[in-house]
């Protein structure tokens, strides 16, 4: 697909969220219309994420729905809704929310309070994750070094390839919070090490793609350097309290 196609598919796409929005969201204030195929990098197979926000709710709810062909995933909202997950991805170093919010196209009639909404959440965007520090720091150091030691050892092949498949998410937020860059899930995760360093995240590729096939020296050697990084493995010592209302009688 050329960029002229991909261009005209984000139009149409962005017409079909502007139809969504009109028929099946009365009352709502706006909507903010992001995702891949938004920004014209998308395929026929991406999807719409739209954004809506409504004066007032009882509640927030996502639902996802095809509106000429696209898939379209909504996420509803008013608000202080709104308002509570923002700040929760920012807590959570995954932005997912308020990537979508600071990136996304506007419709709707209310478009200052969006233009509002929206400079907020690319203040945050901008402002990055917060320091990796306290249990989560530690509970993420215990992740990798633990998933690592799993790797060590003889394993059929399928379970290389599975716990391989887990340290990559956890050292992709190593990697990443620990730079002060925020994190990402999915496909969102070598697209920000990518980002961060060209060279670590062709490294990183290289290594894991060795790993799921049975060769984990360079995966583990990768792991141990970002461990030594952040004062080095974590397991000796640790120590994880449940919440005290974590009981219930039999």
């Amino acid at each position: 697909m050329d960029e002229l196609q991909k261009q005209m598919l984000a139009e149409r796409a962005l017409a079909a969220a502007g139809r969504s929005f009109a028929s099946r969201y009365a009352g709502a204030a706006f909507a903010y219309v992001s995702g891949s195929i938004i920004r014209g990098e998308g395929t026929a197979f991406s999807d719409i994420d739209l954004v809506v926000v409504f004066p007032s709710l009882e509640r927030a709810w996502r639902e996802s729905f095809t509106e000429d062909r696209f898939p379209v995933e909504a996420f509803v909202h008013d608000p202080q809704t709104l308002a509570h997950y923002l700040h929760a991805d920012a807590e959570s170093g995954y932005p997912i929310m308020v990537n979508m919010v600071a990136t996304g196209s506007i419709v709707g009639p209310n478009i200052e309070h969006a233009r509002a909404i929206q400079a907020k959440a690319a203040k945050v965007l901008a402002a990055g994750p917060k320091p990796l520090d306290g249990p989560s720091y530690d509970m993420l150091r215990y992740q990798v070094t633990d998933l690592a030691d799993d790797l060590r050892g003889a394993r059929r092949p399928e379970e290389i390839g599975a716990i391989s498949a887990l340290l990559y998410q956890k050292l992709a937020d190593l990697i990443l919070l620990g730079r002060g860059a925020w994190t990402g899930r999915g496909k969102w995760a070598p697209r920000l090490i990518t980002k961060l360093d060209a060279q670590l995240a062709a490294e990183f590729d290289a290594a894991f793609r060795l790993a799921v096939q049975g060769n984990c020296a360079r995966f583990l050697a990768l792991a141990d350097r970002e461990l030594d990084l952040h004062g080095g493995r974590c397991f000796d010592g640790f120590r994880q309290e449940a919440p005290v209302a974590a009981r219930r009688s039999e």
